[in-house]
Parts: structure tokens; C-alpha cells; sequence
């Protein structure tokens, strides 16, 4: 009987990477700033009462001390505390037993200062973030969806645009917070961002931005040709090509000025006009590190830890769980529960502590490494000596992970001798030209700026004209290089910049 062979197609999906409820609970708390760090401890305190703040503890200075940023020390990141294995046969008998109090919702903690310290704040108390905070609290909405709604808004960029991809967030959201949520679910919570004020919110383009403005309008004919301007014409209102458009949709002199001018009131930055409604001095920055530069060129930096407290387990927790493993052979069943629920309170509590101080070594270790790269810049505060540098190289002085230092970097505020900058300010790509040299894209574009800010607004220069001049300055770099430069500078081609 002759055999066949049967060629089966099948399609899995598979986990490339186990990822353990410690590493992601450490993943969460090391890309948290300085201020979420702060409220999620308090929730922490309050959800598990084996966590305790550390009283009359003489070792609290108020601050991490001071590190030296040229040192050579390196911490073994590889290695990860482990626990004892606990093997006695009660574990295995008890361990179906109170499954409702395994699952400790997740959040973080820190040390306290006991000196008052000071915070750069700029402004009022309250940011933009918290206004849309204020509006997604009158939602109504699951636990996971709003969580989902939140981390979108955190996903905004300064101007209140998207620009991440949902099929990005709704990947970052089940590998580091074990959320599994589809691209058409994240679709319909940014649905109900855009709906929030102000109008153009959330937008993922500058066309669905202004847009979402024109649909805030009260119905008219004037609502119905910006409408049109802005989905069929939309390239030549870009262009500015404002004579083409009126001679397509065949309106006259007064009605074109009309329209240009309520086209004109439109924002492409949504976050900046809420900004500007509620003061501009709204945003609070509270920095995560403070670098100090002293006069001699020695640099050290302490970590801020704000009004965190130092974490203990509790004694008395502690206590009730030797004095139970010491009688259990004559415990009974509830006594077995109590035991049970106290292990699981004690080492989540424990768990909690190993991932604050994994989060302090992970943000020191960073910034050091940070500061070597770009010793120049925190020497001298001039931004043309800040090197190229990108994620990749911070990782490997480190022995980190690509993803560890994006967390790290994220959100954070460094506080400086020359001022308080994100951390994300220090990263840059580099260009190498043809002879090996390596230069900073952040440099070039500071080159490109000054062309632009100080050419002939009556003949300001082309891209081709601009590689020229670049050339000239030592930066040969091509046409097209210059034009994505240009575009990442928010400047608009030679055309559009005539006055």
C-alpha cells in the first residue's frame, strides 16, 4: 500500500520570550518617572499591608548618594536575586488554597528624603496630562480599558498627535504590561480620546487633526467646503496653493477669503492650544536625576526620589508567618488559609522591594553611562558637543537591554548645571561621511537652522542651495538629507518660507 504524503499548512502564534511576573513588574517601574513612581507606592502601601515604610531609619539621608559618573564600577544585571526555594510539603498541599489573593495588581515604590529638596517646577500645579486625566475619570470604562485610554495619552506627542501606531502600542501593552488587547479595540478607545477637548486630540495626521475640528463646527455650508478642502484638496492647502483650490471648487473672491480664514483658525497642535487656554506654564517637570558639575570638571549625580519612602515587610507580618510555620503540624484548615495568605502577602511585598532597588540600579547605571558618552556637554553645556549617541550604544557600556534603556529613557528629566532637559535629549543618530567622520544629526540640524533663520526671506534658499552651504561648513551630506532635516524641523520648503 503505497504511502501519501499530506503537506498540512498551520499558523501559530508563540511567545518568543517568557517574560516573569518579577520582570514585569520591574519593566513597569523602571520606565515610570519620578511622580508616577510616587502614587503608585501609596496604592502599593495600601493594597498589601505586609509593605511598610521604614520608620526612625538612620540610614535615610534624604537622597542616593552622590555617584561618580567616570567610574569604571559595572553592576552584573544578569544576575537576578533569587529567593530560596521553600520545599516542604505543606506548600504543595495549600497551594489551591486562596487563589483570589495570588494576583497583586501591580505597582511601584521607592525611598524617602528626609530633607526637603528642591523640585524644578515650572508653572502651575496641574499639566496638560492631567487635564485629559480629568475627562477620562468622567468615562465610563472597564479597569483595562482605562488603563489602555491612559497609556495612549501617554503616548502623545507634546503637540497632542499620535504618532506611534496602535499595532505599536497594543505590541508594548501585552509584552510589558501582559495587556492582549486588538488593534480594532485600541481603534475604538482613540475614538473616545479624539471626542475629548480639545478638538483635534489624538489625531494619528495633521489632515485627521484638523478634521476632527472641523466636525466640532455646528452644520452650515461653510463646515461643508472646509470639509472638502481638507479631504479632496488636501496637498494644494498644504502648498498653499489657495488660487488652484478656489478655481476647482469654483468659489468667489469673497467666499475663498471666508473660507481661508475659518480655515485659518484651525490649530495643528492641539496639545500647545490647550496649553495656551489653561496658561502655558501648565507642564510641571520634576527631574529624575541632578547632575552636579563642579568647577574642577568632576561630575557626580544623585537619583531623585521625591517623597518616596524606604520599604520594609512588615514585623508584624513577619512575625505571624514564623510563628505559623513553627506550629503547622498541628494547624487547622483555617489556620492553613491564614498561613497561605500571609506567605503570599510577605513575598509579594519582597518582590515589590527587590524591583524598587532593581529600578535604582537600572536609572543609576544608565546615567552614568550617559554622562560618560557626553562628558563634553556636562562639562560645557554647549549642545554642538553633545555626540552621537543612540540606544544601542548606552546598552552596550551597560550590558542592558535595548528595551531597558528605552523604558529608562522615557519620560525621565535630567537636571543639569545648564538647565533640565529630557533624558531623550541626549540621543541623536550620526552621519559618517566618506572619509570615516563621524557627526552628530542634532549638530547638522543646528547647522541647517541658522542657514534658514538667517537667509534672504525674499530669496531664501532652496534644499540644493542649503546641501551647498551645508558642504561648505564641513557637513556633505545629500539633497535629500537635507529636506527630511528641514522637514524634522518643522520648516517649510523654500516656496512656502518666501515673504
Amino acid at each position: 500500500m503505497a504511502q501519501s504524503q499530506i503537506q498540512e499548512q498551520k499558523q501559530e502564534q508563540r511567545q518568543l520570550q517568557s517574560i516573569s511576573a518579577q520582570q514585569l513588574l520591574q519593566s513597569q517601574l523602571i520606565e515610570l518617572p519620578l511622580q508616577q513612581m510616587t502614587e503608585r507606592i501609596e496604592t502599593e502601601l495600601h493594597d498589601n499591608p505586609a509593605l511598610e515604610k521604614k520608620v526612625n531609619d538612620d540610614d535615610a539621608t534624604g537622597e542616593w548618594p552622590s555617584a561618580p559618573a567616570d567610574g569604571d564600577e559595572q553592576e552584573d544585571f544578569d544576575a537576578q536575586r533569587e529567593r530560596e526555594e521553600r520545599s516542604d510539603a505543606l506548600d504543595a498541599a495549600l497551594e489551591g488554597i486562596g487563589r483570589d489573593d495570588e494576583e497583586l495588581p501591580v505597582y511601584q515604590g521607592g525611598r524617602q528624603w528626609t530633607e526637603e529638596q528642591e523640585q524644578a517646577v515650572y508653572g502651575e500645579e496641574r499639566s496638560f496630562y492631567d487635564m485629559l486625566m480629568d475627562q477620562v475619570g468622567e468615562l465610563e470604562l472597564s479597569d483595562r480599558d482605562r488603563y489602555v485610554l491612559e497609556y495612549i495619552i501617554q503616548s502623545l506627542d507634546d503637540d497632542g498627535l499620535l504618532r506611534t501606531p496602535l499595532s505599536d502600542i497594543c505590541e508594548q501593552l501585552a509584552v510589558y504590561h501582559g495587556i492582549d488587547i486588538s488593534t480594532d479595540e485600541a481603534t475604538q478607545l482613540l475614538l473616545r480620546l479624539q471626542q475629548m477637548d480639545p478638538a483635534g486630540i489624538g489625531a494619528r495626521s495633521l489632515q485627521e487633526c484638523l478634521l476632527l475640528q472641523t466636525e466640532r463646527r455646528k452644520p452650515s455650508e461653510l463646515k461643508e467646503l472646509m470639509r472638502r478642502v481638507l479631504t479632496d484638496f488636501f496637498d494644494d492647502f498644504t502648498k498653499k496653493h489657495w488660487d488652484r483650490i478656489q478655481q476647482q471648487m469654483g468659489l468667489g473672491d469673497t467666499q475663498m477669503e471666508l473660507l481661508l480664514g475659518e480655515l485659518r483658525r484651525l490649530t495643528p497642535k492641539p496639545g500647545a492650544a490647550l496649553g495656551e487656554t489653561l496658561g502655558r506654564s501648565m507642564q510641571q517637570i520634576t527631574p529624575d536625576f541632578i547632575v552636579d558639575t563642579q568647577d574642577d570638571g568632576s561630575i557626580s549625580f544623585t537619583l531623585n526620589m521625591g517623597d518616596m519612602p524606604r520599604l520594609e515587610i512588615s514585623q508584624s507580618f513577619a512575625d505571624l508567618l514564623t510563628e505559623f510555620q513553627q506550629n503547622k503540624e498541628h494547624m487547622s484548615r483555617q489556620q492553613k488559609e491564614a498561613l497561605l495568605y500571609t506567605k503570599q502577602k510577605v513575598e509579594a511585598a519582597q518582590s515589590f522591594i527587590d524591583a524598587v532597588e532593581m529600578r535604582r540600579r537600572t536609572l543609576a547605571t544608565t546615567m552614568k553611562a550617559i554622562i560618560k558618552l557626553q562628558r563634553p556637554f556636562f562639562e560645557e553645556g554647549d549642545e554642538e558637543l553633545l555626540r552621537p549617541m543612540i540606544l544601542k550604544d548606552v546598552a552596550e557600556l551597560t550590558g542592558l537591554g535595548l528595551s531597558t534603556i528605552s523604558r529608562v529613557s522615557n519620560s525621565k528629566y535630567v537636571q543639569t548645571r545648564w538647565g533640565t532637559f529630557p533624558m531623550k535629549f541626549f540621543f541623536s543618530d550620526g552621519f559618517v561621511t566618506s572619509s570615516g567622520e563621524e557627526l552628530s544629526t542634532r549638530k547638522i540640524k543646528a547647522a541647517l537652522r541658522q542657514l534658514i533663520d538667517g537667509e534672504d526671506k525674499h530669496k531664501p534658499m532652496s534644499d540644493d542651495a542649503l546641501r551647498e552651504a551645508l558642504a561648505k561648513q564641513g557637513y556633505p551630506i545629500a539633497r535629500r538629507t537635507v529636506a527630511k532635516y528641514r522637514e524634522q524641523l518643522g520648516m517649510p520648503v523654500a516656496r512656502l518660507r518666501r515673504s
